[in-house]
């Protein structure tokens, strides 16, 4: 097999990516519920998992998981969320990749687990929240969403809570990519994963 990724395998990444990214945007919708802004990178991480599987089924080179990663930091950092989010999607796409090419990319149990690990690139969409940028993006929602809606997450979203929220979206990926695994069963016999 040739490693090296040819045009096929970017056009993959940047149908998946897009794929990705709209499922997300999507289920980020329920982060207009202050509570259900604390959980949403959870239920992103679920539902996003559905299509990462799907694209594992069409990856077996090292360095498309990174790409996918490298993608979604920049689609996140160029929608306004501070310059930390590219480290933390870089890293995470990167660890998933690394992680899959380690298992050979043809186990379906293993791929789930680098679903997991990849859906930590949603913590750069939660920084915001958390650490010094909690005050200003709060301040900044103010406007829009009320008083009320930004004392309840002021509430909800102490800086402890990023390392919960760190456990909950690799929780979401896990899950995600069992559902992932059963919907897309016959994609993986397919592919040979199964």
């Amino acid at each position: 097999m040739e490693n090296k990724l040819n045009t096929k395998d970017l056009i993959s990444i940047g149908i998946f990516t897009a794929l990705y990214f709209v499922v997300v945007m999507i289920v980020a919708f329920v982060g207009y519920v202050p509570i259900l802004m604390v959980i949403m990178p959870a239920l992103c991480a679920l539902f996003g998992a559905i299509p990462f599987m799907l694209f594992l089924t069409r990856t077996k080179k090292f360095g498309m998981v990174t790409i996918m990663g490298v993608l979604l930091a920049l689609l996140t950092f160029l929608m306004g969320r501070p310059w930390p989010c590219l480290p933390i999607g870089i890293a995470a796409g990167l660890l998933a990749d690394l992680y899959l090419k380690g298992t050979g990319y043809n186990s379906v149990k293993k791929s789930t687990f680098g679903c997991g690990i990849f859906s930590l690139w949603l913590l750069g969409m939660a920084l915001p929240l958390f650490f010094g940028y909690h005050d200003a993006y709060l301040q900044s929602l103010r406007s829009g969403y009320g008083d009320a809606y930004v004392e309840t997450l002021t509430r909800l979203t102490p800086d402890w809570m990023f390392w919960v929220l760190a456990v909950t979206i690799f929780v979401g990926g896990l899950l995600g990519g069992l559902v992932g695994t059963k919907i897309l069963k016959k994609h993986f016999v397919k592919a040979g994963m199964a």
